[in-house]
């Protein structure tokens, strides 16, 4: 069997798809299978954070073109039969509609068709729910991350169950807890982080809420009791996008300043510590359709907090707490109870590191191997012709 795999997301443009992509491609490469992978990717756009050519068992195709442009709709079905392609694998909801061979799309949230006034322009909201649409009636079978985003799908898209399979995410293998503190404190220090903090990583996109973690933030401080020492600061890490400066305006506005830190971008060689050193991970989205930082942030230790929405409660299941991500009162309660039970904090640590180790990217490649045999069970012949 001889799998297309488009790995042309395996770019800075796209950083969570691209890490999807990537890790799948490295799993299923790695299992024992009659799998042969085929990744096209686009070398005038490399990532600088996956290098290709250190996947094994995988053939690289050039693609030298993006996913939006129109030449790609022509192009790719030509490179598939000429790489005798049993089957494409489509990581974006832009692709080749007409690939001429049996089509798997992946499809990761519906964000545009519950938030849609979150997209930029009219324009944009058109492209992305067309595209999708489009996408999703002409793949032979959808993949997605979550069952919360399956339900999404078929609602949106009137699919019904048998086209849609489930493959969850995972942890990359260096998420694991720090064990050498100092070396924790002295990379704190040298990062200009709080030696004690609360801890949200991510963009800063409106669906993620975070002007509310914000104001509920200001609860915990007025409530703080001094007696039980000094609070931990509350931390948001990640790129920022300038088009949204409601964040920002809140701290200012509520003269948070103080106790609200901008980390900005972490490397993601050290993003492992940065979540290791949080007192606590708190991810308050309205909306995602996995919701990887929370896995993340319970395979290296840290106790979770997060909104009770779409896939986030399958995710952390038992292992942390969850609140109303729209009741600013709830969530501020949620973190202060857990700042003053170091005991509970204790048990979602453990909790969540078991909770983590449930996941994993050998499963996730079987799974997408069941899809991929499920997809081809059909044809009655394929373009390899053999």
């Amino acid at each position: 069997m001889r799998v297309a795999i488009d790995g042309r997301t395996i770019q800075d443009h796209f950083p969570g798809i691209g890490r999807y992509v990537y890790n799948l491609t490295r799993a299923l490469a790695a299992g024992k299978s009659d799998l042969e992978i085929v990744l096209l990717y686009d070398p005038t756009h490399p990532s600088s954070r996956f290098d290709l050519h250190a996947l094994t068992n995988v053939r690289l195709a050039p693609a030298p073109m993006s996913p939006f442009s129109a030449r790609s709709q022509f192009a790719v079905p030509r490179l598939l039969r000429e790489l005798r392609a049993d089957l494409y694998h489509s990581t974006y909801y832009i692709m080749p509609y007409m690939a001429g061979c049996p089509t798997i799309v992946t499809l990761y949230d519906t964000i545009p068709f519950i938030y849609p006034h979150y997209l930029p322009s009219p324009r944009a909201r058109w492209v992305f729910q067309a595209a999708t649409r489009l996408a999703a009636r002409r793949a032979d079978l959808i993949l997605t991350i979550s069952d919360a985003a399956a339900g999404d799908l078929r609602r949106f898209l009137s699919v019904g169950d048998m086209a849609i399979e489930v493959t969850p995410l995972a942890a990359e293998g260096h998420f694991t807890p720090v064990e050498d503190q100092d070396d924790l404190a002295r990379w704190k220090r040298e990062a200009g982080l709080p030696p004690e903090y609360v801890l949200y990583l991510g963009i800063n996109k409106p669906h993620k809420n975070l002007a509310r973690l914000v104001r509920a933030w200001g609860r915990v401080r007025g409530e703080w009791n001094a007696n039980r020492g000094t609070l931990p600061a509350l931390v948001l890490a990640g790129r920022e996008d300038p088009r949204y400066g409601e964040v920002r305006d809140t701290v200012r506005n509520m003269g948070l300043g103080a106790v609200v830190h901008f980390a900005g971008e972490i490397a993601d060689a050290d993003l492992p510590r940065l979540y290791a050193g949080a007192t606590l991970f708190v991810f308050p989205s309205l909306y995602e359709g996995f919701g990887l930082p929370v896995l993340e942030a319970m395979a290296c230790g840290a106790p979770v907090a997060c909104a009770n929405r779409s896939s986030l409660p399958e995710i952390v299941g038992p292992a942390g707490a969850t609140f109303d991500p729209e009741d600013e009162r709830e969530m501020a309660d949620a973190i202060l109870s857990l700042l003053r039970e170091p005991g509970r904090l204790k048990e979602y640590r453990l909790a969540g590191l078991e909770r983590a180790s449930s996941f994993s990217w050998a499963h996730t490649a079987d799974l997408t191997l069941d899809a991929y045999r499920r997809a081809l069970r059909p044809a009655t012949a394929n373009f390899a012709g053999d």
